[in-house]
């Protein structure tokens, strides 16, 4: 009796052995599944934030570029403008000029602000640079030409002066491109800025706005 008592006793612990053996294992394999889920519902929120951060990326990019592409209201396009350099005066066809032959020595253009009216065949030749040239006559407010006047000092690539025969208070013009507004607030004078100062409009990207006439 002792013998087969004894046996029971070990085959009884075999048995618990093999049972907390295949519940280990169980409890290992939930861990498993439960790490691999909770994995893949990080890495599909990971991803899908990653695409909407990239998609929306993507959208205010295109937006961007279709705001840059798109005319400013109210602007006026002049096409087929000559680029040749002469010593002489040209009547331009619009006032201010917006392109055409123009002086071999362009106006500076580096935020520079003139009081006096300046020659208009350097000025197009600024343009022909990229510069945007802002235009006023006696009918802009003051408060406007010093708002100009500061917008202008800290912008490359713009310049500034009177012009007294134009026929709206404040122009701004672009080589080909050319706004007429009443103040310095209304909100198309940045839209211009922006899409114009080095645009897609220039002739020569990059050249100097500097080095050339100052008077």
């Amino acid at each position: 009796m002792g013998a087969a008592r004894a046996k029971e006793q070990r085959a009884a612990r075999r048995a618990r052995r093999e049972e907390i053996r295949r519940a280990e294992e169980a409890r290992e394999r939930r861990t498993r599944i439960i790490t691999w889920t909770l994995s893949g519902v990080i890495l599909a929120g990971i991803a899908g934030g990653s695409w909407y951060f990239v998609q929306d990326a993507q959208d205010k990019e295109e937006a961007r570029r279709a705001a840059a592409a798109a005319p400013v209201e109210g602007e006026k396009t002049f096409e087929y403008l000559s680029r040749d350099h002469v010593t002489t005066q040209v009547d331009y066809p619009m006032s201010p000029a917006a392109g055409g032959d123009h002086n071999a020595v362009w106006m500076n253009c580096n935020g520079n602000t003139y009081d006096n009216e300046i020659d208009e065949t350097n000025a197009v030749h600024s343009l022909e640079h990229g510069a945007v040239w802002i235009t006023y006559n006696e009918k802009a407010k003051e408060k406007d030409i010093t708002t100009l006047s500061n917008r202008v000092r800290t912008t490359p690539y713009t310049l500034m002066s009177p012009y007294p025969d134009q026929s709206s208070p404040i122009i701004l013009t672009a080589w080909g491109k050319q706004l007429h507004v009443g103040s310095a607030s209304d909100t198309r004078v940045e839209q211009f800025l922006q899409k114009y100062v080095q645009g897609p409009q220039t002739p020569e990207p990059g050249a100097a706005c500097t080095g050339g006439r100052s008077v």
